[in-house]
């Protein structure tokens, strides 16, 4: 059965089926638009955090740590009760959209990267800010000249994000609904599909979200060596 399962499931991805692409494509756009929110917000944030000195830094740390392993269906159940028709942002008409996914994986994927993010730069060498500011910069120079130094571990920070995000199930299933052709991602797809003995799909689907992640990894590594051999 296994073996069938992975014929049909390459013969359903090269005949461009809709019950496999429609999913790949939602979760694409939601991965993506949701990483690049998070990255625009956290990238700053982890420069901060990582460089700054002030009182609270030490507890501010601790918590994104924390949140950094926050499961899935915490932050689904949390973006569910904002947007339900009893809850403060109701009106918005937002449950069960692409819109709440993004929402709840910006939530999910910001303090992965926050967290990575300011332990590369607080591991960087001192002498780059001390250098900087020596020379008449300014702090925002000298944060990005550390961030520039730190380029391939910021970028790993944001690979790290995409990846959790792509591959979740917890939040795109509460808020999102799983609706076909609308909010069905890939993972929530294979849970779908499997449940109702569409073992072939379920394959095709895995297939994907294994060939995104490998192309994700082989991306930051090419990345990381080619920043080796110009240095």
């Amino acid at each position: 059965m296994i073996s069938e399962g992975f014929t049909n499931a390459f013969s359903l991805l090269f005949s461009a089926d809709p019950n496999v692409w429609g999913p790949i494509w939602v979760s694409l756009f939601v991965s993506v638009t949701a990483t690049t929110i998070s990255a625009a917000l956290a990238v700053p944030s982890g420069l901060l955090l990582g460089l700054g000195k002030f009182r609270l830094r030490r507890y501010l740390v601790t918590f994104i740590n924390t949140m950094m392993a926050i499961p899935t269906v915490l932050i689904g159940l949390l973006i569910y009760a904002l947007l339900s028709r009893r809850g403060p942002l109701g009106d918005l008409d937002m449950l069960y959209t692409q819109s709440a996914m993004i929402a709840g994986e910006v939530l999910l994927a910001f303090p992965i990267m926050v967290g990575f993010c300011s332990a590369a730069v607080e591991r960087s060498d001192p002498r780059i800010v001390q250098t900087v500011l020596g020379l008449g910069g300014s702090r925002f120079r000298a944060a990005m000249s550390v961030a520039a130094e730190n380029r391939s571990a910021l970028a790993a920070a944001v690979a790290a994000g995409f990846g959790r995000v792509f591959s979740e199930v917890g939040i795109a299933m509460m808020v999102g609904g799983n609706i076909k052709g609308q909010t069905r991602t890939i993972t929530t797809g294979i849970a779908f599909e499997t449940g109702k003995g569409e073992f072939a799909v379920g394959v095709a689907l895995g297939i994907v979200l294994l060939v995104v992640a490998l192309v994700l990894n082989l991306a930051v590594g090419t990345w990381n060596f080619r920043k080796d051999v110009r240095q």
